[in-house]
């Protein structure tokens, strides 16, 4: 069933998922993508780019009181989308595939289908923001090594 969004934040957040993973349609065919497998072509800053993004529309989740449960399985969507997306070529494709800001969007629709939006999870922010900065260092460090590596 889908979301009547009534927030704006909300909204916002739909259509930043649309644009990163669902924006743009490759000519004769079904296939969409988004932001997330364009910038994603630059190496580790794109894909750490494309992380910071999804991590904003975790925190929407965080604020909007979603369940530990719903903000761990957002987590894993990203973090599964930058460990793989950092990997050249094989990334990208993957990006225009696994779509993970749309499927964390859907699981904010399920939680407000539920019904359970109810003030906010701040018991996982610290959790959920230790496990973010480790695999921001973790891109960081990529990048690091990506640019000695080409110079």
């Amino acid at each position: 069933m889908p979301l009547k969004v009534k927030s704006d934040s909300l909204r916002n957040i739909k259509a930043l998922s649309k644009l990163m993973d669902a924006q743009f349609r490759i000519p004769g065919t079904s296939i969409r993508f988004g932001l997330d497998g364009i910038i994603g072509l630059v190496p580790g800053v794109g894909d750490f780019i494309s992380f910071l993004i999804s991590g904003y529309i975790v925190s929407i989740g965080v604020n909007k009181g979603a369940s530990g449960f719903k903000l761990a399985r957002m987590l894993l969507n990203i973090v599964v989308d930058a460990l793989v997306g950092a990997i050249p070529i094989l990334g990208d494709i993957f990006d225009v595939v696994y779509k993970a800001n749309q499927r964390n969007m859907q699981l904010l629709e399920e939680h407000y289908v539920e019904g359970k939006h109810q003030g906010s999870s701040m018991k996982v922010i610290i959790p959920i923001v230790l496990v973010l900065l480790a695999v921001l260092f973790g891109l960081g460090w990529l990048v690091y090594k990506t640019i000695v590596w080409l110079f």
